[in-house]
């Protein structure tokens, strides 16, 4: 019923929506001798204002048709390397020329990256995937909305996760290295040490984990109180609405991406209020860098995707209730996942200082839980002054946090003795 009334509710702002876009016109019009006045520039800022906030915010595109390397412009393809209902795997292919010309080398060690699936759409990576291509050869998961899955096409969950990534791997090839960002490190991590049980010759080299919930029990913020303070019927109850028609998913029973936005604005409701009010005012003085800036995070951040029930409830289960994980007691398959068995793969974890997702010594946790790999291969680092998104995004991500991964990525390339990867030529 909820996802209906929130159908119902964006329908029925439809003529309210036509009659600010209309306003837009009017009060831009060089036609219009007051567009220029305060009472102009005003009544185009309410506008402005009003629509955007109100608009259906689609999945953005990557736009990473051409990066900078070296202060040089490359070009690259997105390549579908795989796919399932659920999730696309994409391949950013540099153009081999473009990297003589930067003065990079064609062969470069395979990372996949791992985006979350809570929420938001891939493209949230963004930055993270540009600039992992400043040295290697990325490849990264683009979920699909659950609400665009027919039905017949079966179900999503957590431990399918855990199959899609040992997939995924695969389709790379052997010794590849992967980075999951927040929500993917429990299944990722679960996927690592299954393969490393079986000598899967497409193990990871080295994983990654930044701001993840390998151990919710630890520093437990404000998200890991909610989930561990109700009862696990609770999130049945209140949490799980049937996509409408006319979507393809119509009848599908899901966790509304809608819903995680609400909640996560809630809980910074004064940051977000401020930051529009701000938006307004830069509309009216016409300041075009602060308009730009908030756009761009807007436009990713109030774009959102529908979660399955059973991946939503399980995770909820798995990670944030029962913490079957780091206690040792989670299963795939009625096979027990062992994490000690790991002992090839290097380890990296990554938190911010001020993560108010996943609490300090959350991702961390990984290396009490994996007493097999050796200390060469290990890498523990907190970065000061960053919260969750500053994790995988931003300048100090940038400056900081990569420059760390990549000399990780570069000393587990050469330990796993991998020959160099020759990128194909866009």
């Amino acid at each position: 019923m909820l996802y209906a009334l929130h159908e119902l509710a964006y329908s029925s702002a439809q003529p309210f929506r036509i009659g600010a876009q209309m306003a837009r016109r009017f009060w831009t019009s060089p036609l219009n001798p007051a567009a220029d006045t305060a009472i102009g520039r005003t009544a185009y800022a309410s506008a402005e204002l009003f629509e955007s906030v109100t608009r259906r915010y689609g999945k953005p595109a990557w736009g990473l048709e051409v990066v900078t390397i070296n202060n040089r412009p490359v070009r690259t393809t997105e390549q579908v390397v795989w796919k399932s209902p659920w999730v696309r795997l994409l391949r950013f292919a540099r153009n081999i020329g473009d990297l003589k010309r930067a003065g990079k080398p064609s062969a470069a060690p395979s990372v996949l990256i791992v985006a979350p699936l809570s929420g938001h759409y891939a493209t949230l990576l963004r930055g993270t995937v540009e600039t992992f291509l400043q040295d290697h050869d990325v490849y990264v998961t683009d979920w699909v909305n659950a609400r665009q899955v027919p039905m017949l096409e079966g179900r999503f969950d957590f431990h399918d996760y855990i199959d899609h990534v040992r997939t995924m791997l695969a389709e790379i090839g052997p010794r590849a290295h992967v980075v999951g960002v927040c929500q993917p490190g429990p299944p990722v991590l679960a996927a690592a040490a299954i393969m490393a049980a079986e000598d899967d010759p497409n193990r990871p080299a080295s994983m990654t984990f930044m701001g993840s919930p390998i151990d919710a029990r630890l520093s437990p913020t404000a998200t890991n109180q909610l989930a561990e303070a109700r009862p696990f019927a609770w999130f049945q109850s209140n949490m799980i609405h049937t996509v409408p028609w006319p979507y393809p998913g119509f009848g599908r029973e899901v966790y509304p991406g809608f819903v995680q936005l609400y909640s996560f604005m809630s809980m910074n409701e004064a940051r977000h209020t401020d930051a529009h009010w701000e938006y307004f005012r830069d509309l009216v003085a016409g300041d075009g860098d602060g308009v730009e800036k908030h756009e761009q995070f807007y436009d990713e951040y109030l774009s959102v995707l529908d979660l399955t029930e059973e991946f939503y409830l399980q995770t909820i289960d798995i990670v944030f209730q029962s913490h079957l994980l780091p206690r040792g007691l989670l299963e795939h398959r009625g096979v027990p996942v062992d994490l000690t068995r790991i002992t090839d793969i290097g380890l990296m974890t990554v938190e911010g200082e001020k993560d108010d997702i996943s609490g300090v010594g959350q991702t961390q946790a990984a290396h009490t839980l994996c007493t097999g790999i050796p200390d060469e291969r290990r890498v523990l680092y907190v970065q000061p002054g960053v919260g969750h998104y500053g994790v995988f995004n931003g300048r100090r991500f940038r400056e900081e946090i990569y420059t760390r991964t990549r000399d990780f990525i570069a000393a587990n390339e050469k330990l796993s003795a991998v020959p160099g990867r020759s990128e194909a030529a866009a």
